[in-house]
């Protein structure tokens, strides 16, 4: 016999799985983990997570979410709880470890499907495609190279796509934080951005 979790993983909400969970549904964190596992790992790799530690830290992050469910608020939003217990195994590991910035925004441009490229890139001429890469390469530098906090802000807000109160969850400071350092970093990138343009 299936439990609910098991038979209706593909149209349960992740706050009902994380509810499920919490009752002792134990399947649940199965389809937490599948439907989570790669998001988590982008996540790691733009916070700056060194490649070599991604797997690891991911499996601790559900490893968390299992130890900490009966912590989950019925009712909350999932995505900035899971991101949040993430970034903060993310943000210790990074304290005891050199950080490689290159590497990360590289391995993501190589690991993760979409991002900033166009959804059908084989549509493009050549010409054009070459050029697209360039202005990705350029851009992805250009996010990677901004002051953690402010990179954080964007990963949070413009890439997961989180509200300024998820983002200050994730972040841990407040809204206003999230809004000003959000600022500043489009506006770095903005200057930075403008002499590629053509």
């Amino acid at each position: 016999m299936t439990s609910p979790a098991e038979s209706d993983a593909g149209t349960d909400s992740d706050e009902t799985l994380m509810e499920a969970l919490q009752q002792g549904d134990d399947h649940a964190l199965a389809s937490l983990m599948k439907r989570w596992e790669i998001g988590v790992k982008s996540f790691l790799l733009r916070l700056g997570v060194p490649s070599s530690d991604i797997e690891d830290l991911a499996q601790e992050s559900f490893v968390r979410l299992y130890q900490k469910r009966a912590n989950y608020r019925a009712g909350a939003s999932f995505k900035p709880w899971l991101l949040t217990i993430a970034a903060n195994l993310g943000r210790n590991r990074l304290r005891w470890k050199f950080r490689r910035r290159e590497d990360s925004i590289e391995e993501l441009h190589a690991t993760t499907p979409g991002g900033f490229e166009p959804t059908d890139p084989s549509a493009l001429p050549a010409s054009e495609l070459a050029e697209n890469a360039n202005l990705i390469r350029d851009v992805r530098a250009a996010v990677n190279a901004l002051p953690e906090k402010l990179r954080q802000a964007i990963l949070c807000v413009e890439i997961e796509d989180l509200s300024y109160q998820e983002a200050a969850q994730v972040m841990r400071c407040s809204p206003k934080a999230v809004e000003t350092r959000l600022y500043r970093a489009r506006q770095l990138l903005r200057s930075r951005i403008q002499g590629l343009l053509p």
